[in-house]
């Protein structure tokens, strides 16, 4: 789907202004041609174009949004062209090192800078780290995806539950609101990407790591395979029946559905869950068992190659700063700066402190499931060899053993 404001021509200076917080209006001009997923927080970007054309009505911005797994395809297609597709995208964490390596991305701690109010240190430290890489930072934080536990808070409340903080306690809690045909959980063991995803959540719960400081894999130790039995004892006890395919959708759906009691997922979920369905307003959000959480995260990156690197800068600048981030987090949108989350207008026009202060938490040591080279790669090797465990096709032991040794091989590739 594409949105299409008035076009105009030319490129502009990149200068900037203090009062509007992003490149001035009469600076930037022509056309500004992006990539989004299909996701709530591009909608919401969408609805927020009009008020960006006002205040630079010589851009046009054209979003295109695809399915999460056309987008890389598209992207580096684009980063290779003559006559590049994109003037401007989303990076998703695992690409982050990979691009930025290749060149592919502008550097923008110089476009930031120049900014002033712009605050760069009021978004999330976790995900700003992300999008540093090697000293220069290639990108600014969009919307996180950190993870959380979303759950039924009238069935907890009817059990005498409180929210799980750790493996044997949400074992324990999804076993007892196994019942009346209600899944006790909810999961995503799906091969690849969505397994090791939630997954490494158990894995930070029994106090286990991904990676070593100096960037090793570490996934071969005691807790990685209890955090894999554990896993494996919930699928099997209290999960759906047949979901060793399921990824994020099914999950969601089977929660909203009243056919599971909770799920392990994004935090922007909760007000998606709270907002639709037979059982909105039932759900609340809870940090994960052990309260470290997989860090996801959005980011808008400028290609080097990019048509309108200004009208890009004018845009993400404008969106990003804190006034555009207030509002679109008060319409939905998932929060990445620190103030916003910390805002009483917020709470009370968006979804509650409890919510936002939960998120802040959150993401307070949220760590990504990968850094460095071929991240993406890795995160799927790994959750090959978890899907695997969880359908019994091999064992707790030789998954971990096999999955550190090619996650080892593919980063060192």
């Amino acid at each position: 789907m594409t949105l299409t404001l008035a076009a105009c021509g030319g490129d502009g200076d990149g200068s900037t202004n203090a009062s509007t917080g992003s490149a001035d209006a009469g600076a930037a001009s022509g056309t500004v041609r992006v990539i989004m997923e299909e996701v709530p927080d591009t909608d919401i970007v969408k609805e927020m174009l009009p008020a960006f054309q006002q205040a630079h009505p010589d851009v046009d911005v054209q979003i295109e949004a695809l399915p999460y797994d056309q987008m890389r395809d598209r992207i580096v297609s684009s980063f290779l062209a003559s006559d590049p597709t994109y003037d401007l995208i989303v990076v998703d964490n695992p690409w982050m090192h990979d691009f930025a390596q290749a060149g592919f991305l502008e550097p923008l701690d110089d476009r930031i800078a120049a900014i002033d109010g712009y605050d760069h240190e009021d978004f999330s430290q976790p995900l700003r780290d992300i999008a540093s890489v090697d000293g220069t930072t290639y990108a600014v934080p969009f919307y996180n995806y950190a993870l959380a536990l979303v759950y039924r808070k009238d069935l907890y409340e009817k059990a005498g539950l409180e929210p799980p903080t750790s493996l044997e306690e949400l074992k324990a809690a999804a076993a007892e609101l196994n019942e009346g045909g209600r899944a006790g959980i909810a999961m995503q063991p799906q091969k690849g990407y969505k397994i090791f995803e939630e997954w490494a959540n158990y894995l930070f719960a029994a106090g286990g790591k991904i990676q070593n400081d100096d960037g090793s894999i570490a996934l071969d130790s005691p807790e990685a395979r209890e955090a894999l039995q554990a896993y494996i004892d919930i699928y099997r006890e209290s999960a759906p029946k047949n979901s060793l395919n399921w990824a994020f959708d099914e999950a969601i759906r089977s929660v909203s559905a009243d056919k599971a009691s909770q799920l392990i997922s994004y935090n922007w979920t909760l007000p998606t869950l709270n907002a639709e369905g037979d059982q909105a307003g039932n759900f609340a959000l809870a940090e994960v068992p052990g309260g470290k959480a997989a860090l996801g995260a959005w980011f808008w990156g400028i290609p080097a190659n990019s048509a309108n690197k200004d009208g890009a800068w004018a845009f993400v600048s404008w969106l990003t700063d804190k006034a555009q981030e207030k509002e679109r987090v008060i319409a939905g949108g998932a929060p990445v700066r620190d103030s916003v989350m910390q805002d009483e207008e917020v709470w009370e026009q968006g979804f509650g402190e409890e919510y936002y202060t939960t998120v802040a938490r959150i993401l307070e040591d949220a760590a990504p499931l990968a850094n460095g080279p071929n991240a993406e790669e890795m995160i799927n090797v790994v959750g090959e060899q978890l899907n695997a465990a969880v359908a019994g096709q091999t064992s707790v032991d030789e998954a971990i053993s096999t999955a550190a040794q090619r996650a080892q091989e593919t980063l060192d590739k």
